[in-house]
């Protein structure tokens, strides 16, 4: 059994609570954007894109803040942000594609979706900053 100390309960409630949000909506999108074995994984792309996006809004946000909860953190980047983007999915995605004789369209979906992440985080990040200093 794990031992936490009685007053971090709440972190660990807050990111199970959050996780199960999270993957919940990853599946939604998953269903609603199916695709077969090899083939370009645009749900999990958009996934981890707009993951990505939020986790660097989520950055700009507790870094401008004052005092932000201390529940905010866990229930939103660890919990749901960390249940809904998947970086498992993604390495599985791109070796499909790549052991189903795509090697092209492997390294073109890996490339893309380093590529598209990295310029969310900061997008969403550097926006945010730029909101909050504008105000």
């Amino acid at each position: 059994m794990i031992s936490v100390p009685a007053t971090r309960w709440d972190v660990l409630l807050a990111v199970g609570a959050g996780g199960a949000l999270g993957s919940l909506a990853r599946y939604g999108l998953s269903v609603a954007i199916p695709h077969a074995r090899g083939e370009f994984a645009v749900a999990t792309l958009l996934t981890n894109a707009l993951g990505c996006l939020l986790i660097g809004v989520l950055m700009a946000l507790l870094t401008t803040t004052a005092r932000p909860h201390h529940l905010l953190r866990p229930f939103l980047g660890v919990g749901i942000l960390g249940g809904f983007t998947t970086f498992s999915t993604f390495v599985t995605d791109t070796l499909d594609a790549a052991t189903t004789g795509r090697i092209l369209g492997s390294l073109a979906y890996a490339l893309a979706s380093v590529a598209l992440c990295l310029a969310a985080v900061t997008t969403g990040l550097t926006a945010t900053r730029a909101v909050r200093k504008g105000r």
